[in-house]
C-alpha cells in the first residue's frame, strides 16, 4: 500500500502522440515512472494517481505548445498547479545526472527534480480563447510567409534557367502583375511573339496596376535573349505551375490578416496598441498572441528582458559593467519591437529624434533601433497600464 506524502513533484516530458510522467518526493526518491497516451481518459488516470500519493502536486511541463494543450487544460481545470521548465535548461541538466543515455523517463526525472529544486519557473495557465485564437492564427500566418518565400525563390530559380534578364527584370516578391504575366507567358519566344501593345490589353483584363510598365519591360528582357536554354519546356510549366500556387498563397494569406485584424480588434487593448506608432494589427496580434495578459511579466523591464532587450552582464572579477546582448529570449517578440521601431523611425516624430540622437551619440544603426526599442517597451507597458492612447506630449494635468 503506498504511503501518501505532504507534497510530490511530476514531471512530463510531452510529446504529440504519448507524454512520459515521473512522480519525486521531497527527498528526490522515484514514486512511480509512467508512460501516458496523449488520451483525456489516460491523462485523468495519471492526476488521480498522482493526487493518490499526496496531498499536493506540482506539475512540471517541458512543451507548452500544442502537443501539451489537452495535458495543461486537463491540469488546469483541475486545480493542478504547473511550471514551465524550458527544454534548454533540461538539455543541460542532464549531464549532471547519473548516465549518458536519452530517454523519455530520463528526461522526466529531470523536469521533475528542477521543478523541485528549483521557484523561480513560470507557471502555466490557459490563455483566454481570444489570445488562443491569435496564437493560432498568427502561427498560421508565420508558415504561409515561409510558404511564400520558398515559392518565390523556386520561381527565381527556375526562371534563370529560361531566361536571365527576365528574372533581373522583376521583384516577383513584391509585385503581383508580373507574377500574373508567368502563368501565361513564361518564354522570350512567346513574350516576343505577344508584343508590348497585346501583352499590355492582357494584363489589364487581369486587373494588373502598370499592366503597360510590366508589358514593355518583360518584351525588352525577350529581346535580350534569342537563344532557347535546356531543359525550357518542362521548366516553363513549372514557372507556370508555380506563379499560379504563389497567386492563389497571396490570397489566403489576404484572407488570413483580414481574420487577425478583426480577432485581434475585438480585444480591449488594440485601440491602445495601434495608436502607438508602427504597431499596426499584425504586429499587434502577435504581441498579444505571445504576452497573453501580461499578468506574467512583473514589471517593463522583465518584458524587455523576454524580448532579448534587456542587456545582460558578463562581469568577472575587476571586470565590470561589460554588458552583451542575452542569448535566451523570445525572437518574435524581439522581432516585433524591431519592426515597430524601424517603421516608426522613418516618419516624424518623437521616436525618429529619439533614433537621431543615438545615431549623434556614435551609435550604430541597429544599436540605435535596439535602444528605440527598449525605450519603447517601457511606453507600451505605461499605456497598457494606465489604459490610455499613445501622445507624443506628456499628459496635461489641471489644478484642483
Amino acid at each position: 500500500m503506498s504511503t501518501a506524502h505532504a507534497r510530490i513533484w511530476v514531471g512530463v516530458d510531452a510529446g504529440k502522440g504519448h507524454h512520459w510522467a515521473v512522480a519525486l518526493d521531497a527527498d528526490g526518491g522515484s514514486l512511480f515512472s509512467t508512460k501516458v497516451i496523449n488520451d483525456e481518459a489516460q491523462i485523468l488516470t495519471l492526476i488521480e494517481t498522482a493526487r493518490e500519493r499526496a496531498s499536493e502536486v506540482r506539475w512540471a511541463v517541458d512543451i507548452s505548445g500544442r502537443s501539451s494543450t489537452l495535458l495543461l487544460a486537463l491540469l488546469i481545470a483541475h486545480g493542478q498547479q504547473v511550471v514551465y521548465v524550458p527544454g534548454r535548461t533540461v538539455n543541460r541538466m542532464s549531464a549532471a545526472y547519473k548516465g549518458e543515455g536519452k530517454t523519455d523517463a530520463r528526461d522526466a526525472r529531470v523536469i521533475a527534480d528542477q521543478a523541485r529544486m528549483r521557484r523561480d519557473f513560470a507557471p502555466l495557465d490557459t490563455p483566454p480563447e481570444l489570445v488562443s485564437t491569435l496564437q493560432l492564427l498568427t502561427n498560421y500566418r508565420a508558415d504561409l510567409i515561409t510558404d511564400r518565400v520558398r515559392l518565390v525563390n523556386r520561381l527565381r530559380d527556375l526562371l534563370v534557367g529560361i531566361c536571365p534578364a527576365l528574372e533581373r527584370a522583376f521583384d516577383y516578391s513584391a509585385a503581383k502583375g508580373p507574377v500574373v504575366m508567368l502563368t501565361e507567358y513564361q518564354t522570350p519566344a512567346a513574350l516576343r511573339r505577344i508584343g508590348v501593345k497585346r501583352l499590355t490589353t492582357w494584363l489589364e483584363r487581369r486587373k494588373v496596376r502598370g499592366a503597360g510598365d510590366v508589358a514593355a519591360r518583360a518584351v525588352e528582357a525577350a529581346q535580350a535573349q534569342m537563344t532557347s536554354l535546356p531543359g525550357e519546356k518542362r521548366a516553363v510549366r513549372m514557372v507556370g505551375d508555380l506563379a499560379h500556387q504563389l497567386l492563389a498563397l497571396d490570397e489566403r494569406i489576404k484572407d488570413n490578416d483580414r481574420e487577425i485584424r478583426e480577432t485581434f480588434r475585438a480585444d480591449d487593448r488594440a485601440e491602445i496598441i495601434e495608436s502607438m506608432p508602427g504597431m499596426g494589427p499584425i504586429l499587434g496580434a502577435e504581441f498579444v498572441a505571445i504576452v497573453g495578459d501580461l499578468s506574467g511579466y512583473r514589471d517593463a523591464g522583465r518584458l524587455a528582458s523576454h524580448a532579448g532587450l534587456a542587456p545582460v552582464a558578463r562581469d568577472s572579477g575587476r571586470r565590470t559593467g561589460n554588458y552583451h546582448r542575452p542569448k535566451r529570449y523570445n525572437r518574435r517578440l524581439r522581432h516585433i519591437f524591431y519592426m515597430a521601431a524601424q517603421t516608426a523611425m522613418m516618419r516624424p516624430g518623437p521616436s525618429r529624434d529619439y533614433y537621431l540622437r543615438k545615431r549623434s551619440e556614435g551609435l550604430l544603426h541597429t544599436q540605435a533601433l535596439l535602444s528605440l526599442a527598449r525605450r519603447r517597451v517601457d511606453v507600451l507597458w505605461a499605456m497598457l497600464r494606465d489604459k490610455r492612447l499613445f501622445t507624443s506630449a506628456a499628459p496635461v494635468t489641471q489644478a484642483a
